[in-house]
C-alpha cells in the first residue's frame, strides 16, 4: 500500500513543479518527516510516518533474507524509504 501512494506521489511531483519544490520544503522544518507526511495525506496520499518506517526496514530485511546468509550486515542507508523517496524526487527532472 504504502509503496503504490509513494509511487503516485512521486509520480506526481515529477510532472508538478509546485508540488515537488513543496514536498522538497518539508525537509527544512523542525520535523521534516511528520511534515512531508502531512503534506502527502493532504494531497490526497495516505502516507504515515509509521509506515514510512516501516517499509524501509521490511525492504532492508527482506534483502539481507534473500542473500541465504551472506548479509550478515546491513547496507546503511538500505533502511530510509524517506531518503530513497528524496533521492529519486531530486533526481527527476
Amino acid at each position: 500500500m504504502i509503496e503504490h501512494e509513494l509511487n503516485r506521489l512521486l509520480a506526481a511531483a515529477k510532472t508538478d513543479g509546485t508540488l515537488k519544490a513543496a514536498l522538497l520544503k518539508t525537509r527544512e522544518s523542525d520535523e521534516p518527516v511528520e511534515d512531508f507526511c502531512a503534506l502527502a495525506r493532504e494531497k490526497g496520499y495516505q502516507i504515515t510516518a509509521g509506515e514510512l518506517f516501516a517499509l524501509g526496514l521490511t525492504e532492508n530485511d527482506a534483502k539481507l533474507r534473500s542473500v541465504n546468509g551472506g548479509g550478515v550486515s546491513p547496507i546503511d542507508g538500505w533502511d530510509d524509504a524517506y531518503e530513497q523517496f528524496f533521492t529519486s524526487l531530486i533526481w527527476t527532472k
